[in-house]
């Protein structure tokens, strides 16, 4: 569940995400191949497909290409302040593709080359979508402190 809350608008959301999650996971339960991997980590993976899934039918993901991407500064200490519930509902509110790399880079730990394997979009376009995730929660985190 805590995977589908990263990608989800909300509680019902990730609960269908997790549900659809299950059933696909019940359906090819033969498949797993545990030389390959683990259990953890195959279930994992099928969440986060499912999630991304969700978000690719709530919106198209733009094919903005960018050669070089200026990383915003982050001040830490306004974010060190902020609670991680808080940052949350911040990331959600991120438009849905820009929200989907942000989780998939900065949570998750996918490099770019991954992201957009899984998205269907380039390298830049992913890296993008990041630097435009870390501007948007940098300028809502530094306004919702007074």
């Amino acid at each position: 569940m805590a995977i589908a809350m990263r990608y989800a608008n909300d509680e019902h959301e990730a609960g269908d995400i997790l549900c659809h999650a299950f059933v696909k996971m019940f359906r090819s339960l033969h498949t797993f191949d545990d030389t390959k991997g683990n259990f953890h980590g195959w279930l994992k993976k099928i969440v986060i497909n499912e999630a991304l899934d969700v978000i690719k039918q709530r919106s198209r993901f733009s094919s903005l290409e960018l050669e070089a991407v200026e990383e915003p500064a982050v001040n830490n200490s306004v974010i060190e302040k902020t609670d991680a519930a808080a940052i949350l509902q911040l990331v959600r509110k991120l438009p849905p593709a820009t929200h989907a790399v942000f989780v998939l880079y900065a949570i998750d730990g996918y490099t770019h080359r991954e992201i957009a394997t899984q998205l269907n979009i380039s390298e830049g376009t992913s890296k993008w979508h990041l630097s435009e995730a870390r501007k948007i929660l940098q300028q809502k985190v530094t306004a919702n402190k007074p």
